[in-house]
């Protein structure tokens, strides 16, 4: 087995993590299970980690790395702030259709979480998680565009997050992509409305 870095290690039973529990659930995944889809040997996972809910913790962290990663590269200023934040929803909407597993894991790494005894915290922590994401792409918009909010940051973070919390959720059970063009079009322009240019 090739040695590596321990951060490059954790990183691969992470990812291997988030395989295993999308395919086979949160409760059924193992340590022994991660480990083989890593194909590494249980002392390296003991190694990387020193209890489950560190692992739990990490593979949050990523998932909401994944989705926050491919909105921050689309959420650059374009021709009017409207066109902005409609990429910005655009880019997390491909990646919720394109990775519906990963998202759904999400909803059960929750209420894994909230049921398991020592876990609760990690629960609040992924909703803090999705809340200081919004609060940096707001941020960056905001000196980006050179915006004025309607509402604080926190609010309007904590607003979003719940709102596409919801919208997932609500994909995830009902399907229907067609019908989120337009649904999409309304989440934009609703934003956008609590959103100023300054000087316009």
């Amino acid at each position: 087995m090739a040695r590596m870095p321990s951060a490059q290690r954790r990183r691969q039973l992470t990812e291997a993590a988030i395989r295993a529990m999308a395919r086979d659930g949160v409760p059924k995944t193992t340590t022994r299970s991660i480990c083989a889809e890593a194909g590494v040997s249980l002392s390296v996972f003991h190694y990387c980690f020193d209890s489950k809910q560190a692992l739990v913790e990490s593979v949050i962290t990523t998932l909401t790395g994944h989705s926050v990663s491919v909105v921050k590269d689309a959420l650059r200023p374009r021709a009017t702030l409207e066109e902005t934040v409609r990429a910005g929803f655009q880019a997390y909407w491909d990646h919720v259709r394109a990775h519906p597993d990963e998202h759904m894991l999400t909803y059960e790494l929750t209420q894994y979480a909230l049921r398991e005894p020592g876990f609760e915290h990690l629960a609040r922590r992924q909703y803090e998680l999705y809340e200081e994401a919004y609060a940096e792409l707001i941020g960056d918009l905001c000196r980006g565009m050179d915006l004025r909010l309607g509402v604080p940051v926190p609010v309007l973070a904590r607003y979003l997050a719940a709102m596409t919390d919801g919208l997932t959720l609500n994909y995830l059970v009902l399907g229907d992509a067609a019908a989120w063009t337009d649904i999409l079009d309304t989440v934009t322009a609703h934003i956008a409305g609590l959103v100023r240019v300054s000087g316009a």
